[in-house]
């Protein structure tokens, strides 16, 4: 609970505190909603169906909600704002490959026991955690120039 408070704090202030490089309050909307509607689809099947992972305790928990509204939204944000929109292939990749490691590292930090962490496996593995991270980037990224898209 202790990293879940902590980085509420801090993904916030960076996502709302910074200055706004590519993204119109209607696309921080709209990626917030996506992410908060992506967000409770997935942990809904793997979470409650499946028993693949969970936040806090099994089952759906009105805490879980903090993950789902006020963690990973800012992050996705954070991802949009500082992509790197027009540079070569190779600076997106590494683009991809930080954000990557940077979900890892954080998703290895909410693996410790509580108070420090929140986050629990039971039979989802870290590997499966990084094959699917960089389609989930790509889907945000699809989903943001397609909001692009029809805001023209």
């Amino acid at each position: 609970m202790v990293l879940l408070v902590i980085s509420v704090i801090i993904f916030n202030t960076v996502a709302y505190k910074m200055k706004n490089q590519h993204l119109t309050k209607n696309q921080i909307v709209h990626i917030w909603a996506f992410t908060i509607i992506f967000i409770t689809w997935a942990d809904l099947i793997i979470d409650e169906k499946t028993g693949g992972y969970w936040y806090f305790d099994k089952g759906i928990e009105w805490h879980n909600f903090l993950v789902y509204t006020i963690l990973v939204p800012p992050v996705n944000i954070i991802f949009l704002n500082w992509y790197p929109y027009h540079v070569s292939w190779l600076k997106k990749i590494r683009y991809y490959i930080f954000w990557i490691t940077f979900i890892t590292v954080y998703e290895l930090i909410a693996l410790l026991p509580e108070p420090w962490g929140f986050f629990h496996y039971g039979w989802w593995k870290m590997q499966y955690s990084i094959m699917l991270d960089p389609f989930l980037l790509l889907s945000l990224r699809a989903y943001y120039k397609w909001i692009c898209k029809i805001e023209k």
